[in-house]
């Protein structure tokens, strides 16, 4: 479309809708273009939501500042909110889902966004004596296909923490989540020295972007 939203009329404005019906009411586009307020060059904010909503919100959420600036109509500012806004729901969830962890796909859901990333990252999920998480950090970043993982570091914030359990999880940004060599050695050092200090590993999961592995219960799912 390419009349700018203030020319529509008020009943189909996405804020007006939004005020009336409430968020739930608005289609994706809708929610974002609230968001960029303008369009670029004669075409509205919808127009450039759409745009930017052409393979959903999982590409969106991985987008860099400089990726977003390349989209016409998008400049500092805007790219500023959209990023800002994509944080706080990640926040919100990560919040929300610090619960109690009974199984993979809990694990899975604390830590969706690793799924678009497009570099590895090392997580952990630290947990108190009921397995109810008290927090979750990004530990080590590394490239395309490895990342550095230092136990004592991994450990040093468990105690820091007073975690009496804790997961751990990385993404393969290849897509393919199934575990190499080099991920086994690594999850059973982390087991023996989780034996050895009483703050035992629960599980090792590792992302891709269709499926994800649970170490511990060998075996690969496909994200529901």
């Amino acid at each position: 479309m390419s009349e700018r939203l203030k020319e529509l009329p008020a009943d189909e404005r996405p804020r007006e809708r939004l005020l009336t019906h409430g968020v739930a009411a608005l289609a994706d586009a809708e929610v974002l273009a609230i968001l960029l307020r303008t369009g670029a060059g004669g075409s509205s904010a919808l127009s450039l939501a759409r745009s930017l909503l052409a393979e959903g919100w999982v590409r969106l959420g991985s987008l860099t500042a400089p990726e977003l600036n390349r989209y016409r109509g998008m400049g500092p500012a805007k790219t500023a909110t959209v990023l800002a806004a994509i944080e706080v729901g990640r926040r919100m969830n990560r919040q929300r889902s610090l619960e109690v962890i009974s199984g993979p796909m809990d694990v899975v859901n604390l830590v969706d966004d690793m799924r678009s990333l497009n570099q590895e990252e090392f997580r952990v999920i630290f947990l108190n004596t009921k397995h109810r998480a008290l927090a979750v950090e990004t530990v080590f970043q590394g490239g395309l296909d490895s990342v550095e993982v230092y136990p004592r570091e991994i450990f040093r914030r468990a105690v820091a923490r007073s975690a009496s359990a804790i997961i751990v999880v990385h993404n393969h940004p290849s897509g393919e989540p199934t575990p190499s060599v080099a991920d086994r050695g690594l999850t059973d050092r982390l087991e023996a020295a989780g034996d050895l200090l009483g703050i035992p590993v629960l599980d090792h999961v590792i992302l891709g972007q269709r499926h994800h592995v649970s170490i511990h219960q060998q075996q690969i799912a496909e994200f529901s």
